[in-house]
C-alpha cells in the first residue's frame, strides 16, 4: 500500500506535531525564570537576554544548512537526532551552575530546534497528499503556538511545583524519550531507512544553492515569510507587554493576558485558513488577502498615533495573530513548487526568511526607542516610528505574495497563476 493512503500516517503525524509541541515550548520557557537566573546567577538583565537569545541565532542560522541536510540525507534521522539535542541541551539547562553553561546548553538547545520545522514539512510531504498537506501544514502551525501557550501557564505551574531546575529537567527527560519513540515510529513501525537509500549520482551542494538562491519563487516565499512572521514573534513575544505597560498604564499581569488573545488568534487562524485554502485549492489568493489584513492592521497604530482605543486595540491583536496563521501557506507553496528533492532546501530557506525578521524587528525597534528616549525623552514617539518596522516588512510580505507563482491542477491540466 502506497503510504500516502496508509492509515499510519496519522500516527506518524500525530507523533511529529507533539514532538513539534514540546520542543516549541522550549523556545520561550527560558523567559519565564528571567528573575530567577539575574537572582540565582548574579547577571545582568543583558546577559540573561543574550542567554535566552542565542537560541533564535542559532536556529536561524541553520535553517539553510538543515534543509540541505534534509534532501541529502531524509528527514527521520535529523529529526531523531534534533529532538535528543533538545532533550540534551534542555538537561544540561536545569544542571547549569554558570552562566557559560546556561549559554552552551541554549546553543545546543537551539542546534536541535533548528531539525524541526524542516524535517517535519518533509515528512509530511512524503506521508501525505498535495491537497492533505495543504489543509494539515496549518495544524502544524497551530501547534507551534499551542508550545508558546504551553510555555505559559502550564510550564509556570510545574515551575512553581518542581522549581525552575526539576521543570527543565522534565522537559529535557521527555524530549530524549520522544527521540526514542521517533525512531520507533518512524523507522522500525514504518519500515522506512532511517537514512535516505544513496543515489548513484547527486547534484552538488553548491549547485542546488546556486538554484535556490537564484529562484524567483523561492525568493518570493522569502519574502511572504518574512514578511508574515516578524510581526508577530518579533513585535508580540518582545515590545508587546512593554508597549501597553508605557502607552496604556496596563499592569505586567493584564498586559500579558491580552497577548493571549493574540495567540487565540494563532490558534484559530492557523487551521482555518490551511482549510479554506484547501477547499478553493488556491494559495495565493487567501495568502494575498490576509497579507493586506495584516498590513492594515500594522497601520492603524501609525493613524492613531500609536494609541488606537483599547477596544480597537483588542481587535487589532485578535487579527493580527489569525493573520500570522497564514505563514503556513508558505510551505503548502513550497510542497506544490518544487520536487521533493528541493522541499528540504526551499523549505529552509523560507524559514530562514521569517526568523530573520523576528530576529531583527525587536532590535530595530529597541534601536529607535533608546534613540527618542536619548533625544526627546518621548517614549511615545519611539513607539510611534518603530510601528513603521512592522510596516515595511508587512509590505516586503506583500511584495513576495505578487511575485509568488501558483501551479494548480484544473480540468485535467496544469495552469499557472501569477
Amino acid at each position: 500500500m502506497d503510504k500516502q493512503d496508509s492509515k499510519f500516517r496519522w500516527v506518524i503525524f500525530s507523533s511529529v506535531l507533539f514532538t513539534y509541541l514540546i520542543m516549541s515550548s522550549q523556545r520561550t520557557a527560558p523567559g519565564l525564570i528571567t528573575d530567577q537566573l539575574m537572582v540565582d546567577f548574579s547577571v545582568t538583565a543583558a546577559t540573561v537576554g543574550l542567554v535566552t537569545s542565542i537560541q533564535f541565532f542559532v536556529y536561524t542560522g541553520l535553517q539553510i544548512p538543515m534543509g540541505i541536510l534534509a534532501d541529502r540525507y531524509g528527514p527521520n534521522f535529523l529529526l531523531i537526532i534534533g529532538a535528543a539535542l533538545t532533550g540534551i541541551g534542555t538537561i544540561i539547562y536545569s544542571f547549569g551552575t554558570h552562566e557559560f553553561v546556561l549559554f552552551f546548553a541554549r546553543i545546543l538547545t537551539g542546534i536541535g530546534d533548528a531539525t524541526i520545522w524542516v524535517n517535519m514539512v518533509l515528512i509530511l510531504s512524503l506521508w501525505f497528499n498535495k491537497k492533505e498537506f495543504t489543509r494539515l501544514i496549518g495544524f502544524a502551525g497551530m501547534t507551534g503556538s499551542l508550545g508558546f501557550l504551553l510555555a505559559s501557564v502550564p510550564f509556570s505551574a510545574l515551575i512553581g511545583l518542581l522549581g525552575w531546575r526539576g521543570a527543565f529537567l522534565s522537559g529535557g527527560v521527555l524530549l530524549c524519550l520522544l527521540s526514542i519513540f521517533l525512531y520507533f515510529v518512524l523507522v522500525k513501525k514504518s519500515g522506512q531507512p532511517l537514512f535516505l537509500a544513496p543515489k548513484i549520482q547527486r547534484e552538488r551542494t553548491s549547485v542546488l544553492l546556486r538554484r535556490t538562491l537564484t529562484n524567483r519563487q523561492a525568493w518570493a516565499l522569502f519574502l511572504c515569510h518574512f514578511g508574515i512572521v516578524g510581526g508577530y514573534i518579533g513585535f508580540i513575544g518582545s515590545w508587546a507587554v512593554p508597549y501597553m505597560m508605557d502607552v496604556y498604564g496596563m499592569t505586567r499581569l493584564g498586559a500579558s493576558q491580552l497577548i493571549m488573545i493574540s495567540l487565540i488568534g494563532a490558534l484559530i487562524g492557523a487551521p482555518l485558513i490551511g482549510w479554506i485554502s484547501s477547499y478553493l485549492e488556491n494559495i495565493k489568493r487567501p495568502y494575498i488577502v490576509f497579507h493586506i489584513i495584516v498590513l492594515l492592521c500594522w497601520s492603524s497604530f501609525l493613524l492613531f498615533i500609536e494609541h488606537p482605543p483599547f477596544y480597537l486595540l483588542i481587535i487589532l491583536f485578535f487579527i493580527i495573530g489569525f493573520g500570522f496563521g497564514s505563514n503556513s501557506l508558505t510551505f503548502a507553496a513550497v510542497r506544490q513548487s518544487f520536487p521533493i528533492t528541493e522541499t528540504g532546501i526551499v523549505t529552509g530557506f523560507a524559514n530562514t526568511g521569517g526568523f530573520l525578521s523576528a530576529v531583527l524587528l525587536p532590535s530595530i525597534i529597541g534601536y529607535i526607542l533608546d534613540h527618542f528616549q536619548s533625544t526627546s525623552g518621548s517614549i511615545g514617539d519611539g513607539y510611534y516610528y518603530g510601528f513603521l518596522t512592522p510596516v515595511i516588512f508587512s509590505i516586503f510580505g506583500i511584495i513576495g505574495v505578487i511575485f509568488m507563482k501558483e501551479k494548480r491542477q484544473a480540468l485535467g491540466t496544469i495552469s499557472e497563476n501569477q
